[in-house]
């Protein structure tokens, strides 16, 4: 028998792994304790999903457990063992806001809660491929001291900085720089990830998000923006820019993508790799420019207003290089841009709200 466990499940990336998985697997193993609505509130709940899943995949069966709980955690690896062939390890608490908020928590999910994975893997399944989310947070602000000029909707690299050209690659520096108690957890499960690679030979990859988005994102204002977005152009809820004169930009990658990635990463995987993972310059725009198009998708007139203080750590300027990702994976590419997903965000989100 051959079955994928995917943590966060009922989440945006995990929920698409459930349900591209489902066709190419004989079960997909869900665990996720919708703990996103003790970050978020409300809004961020994600029991619709989880419901969705169990509905529409007859070969889904979803577990309520806590990755921070061993002994949950060791019980479902037991019964499925070596049949095991594929981990994604979505779950997270995924807002550097929030991190500051309760650090113990953030820590144990991110940092604590991925070592629980790896060890119950490397324990139970060490033939497994190995799969974890982790952001462009691990780089910190670094970013923010590219060379960057002023346009008129957005930030951009300087001309003369041919480097950057095509985005950020993996050789940022992770270190001496700014990231946020959620940057530095995620930081920490990230050479966590690597270290089970090189260390014990597990097959694990690691992938370096920017904006991941898509029709299933559960968007709060504290995470999620484009989604969040779509939500307040749809609801005629208010909305707030921070920071940077809303010239901001951010690479967004579509969910379906992002787990085709990884697909590729499964059928030829390595040990310890790490790959940036975003819309690249293929997908990415500013803040100005993002609620220029949901304004033009929802034919609504945004009520959103401007505030001077940027987040902490925020990037003023983060596009994703996908060249090695490519160069390995040359079969890869993207499916969806920014007008697809947005377009796919707005008609889930009119039947839900």
């Amino acid at each position: 028998m051959k079955i994928a466990l995917i943590t966060g499940a009922a989440g945006l990336i995990g929920s698409e792994s459930v349900a591209f998985f489902a066709e190419k697997f004989d079960l997909v193993v869900g665990v996720d304790n919708n703990l996103r609505e003790y970050f978020f509130g409300k809004d961020g709940s994600v029991e619709w999903n989880k419901n969705r899943l169990e509905e529409q995949f007859s070969n889904y069966k979803h577990y309520s457990v806590d990755i921070r709980d061993v002994a949950g955690l060791e019980t479902i690896f037991k019964e499925y063992g070596t049949d095991l062939k594929l981990i994604v390890h979505t779950a997270a608490q995924p807002s550097h806001d929030w991190a500051a908020k309760e650090p113990f928590t953030d820590f144990s999910v991110n940092a604590t809660g991925t070592l629980n994975m790896l060890e119950m893997t490397r324990l139970h399944c060490p033939e497994a491929v190995f799969i974890f989310t982790s952001t462009n947070k691990v780089y910190g602000d670094t970013p923010n001291f590219l060379p960057l000029v002023e346009l008129e909707t957005r930030w951009e690299i300087a001309e003369d900085h041919a480097y950057y050209a095509h985005g950020i690659d993996e050789q940022m520096s992770i270190d001496h720089s700014k990231h946020s108690l959620f940057g530095a957890s995620k930081v920490a499960a990230d050479v966590l990830v690597q270290e089970y690679g090189r260390y014990f030979g597990l097959k694990t990859g690691v992938f370096r998000g920017g904006c991941l988005t898509g029709p299933n994102h559960s968007g709060a204002q504290l995470h999620g923006f484009l989604a969040y977005l779509m939500k307040c152009a749809i609801t005629g809820n208010h909305y707030t820019v921070f920071g940077y004169k809303g010239k901001q930009v951010r690479d967004n990658i579509h969910s379906w993508d992002l787990v085709n990635m990884f697909w590729h990463f499964y059928q030829n995987p390595k040990e310890g790799e790490v790959y940036n993972a975003g819309g690249g310059r293929f997908a990415n725009c500013s803040m100005q420019e993002a609620i220029v198009l949901c304004e033009e998708i929802t034919g609504n007139k945004m009520s959103y207003s401007y505030s001077e203080t940027n987040r902490i750590g925020d990037h003023i300027w983060y596009v994703s290089d996908l060249r090695k990702f490519k160069t390995h994976y040359p079969e890869w590419d993207w499916k969806y841009d920014l007008k697809d997903t947005l377009t796919q965000m707005f008609h889930n989100m009119k039947a839900r709200v």
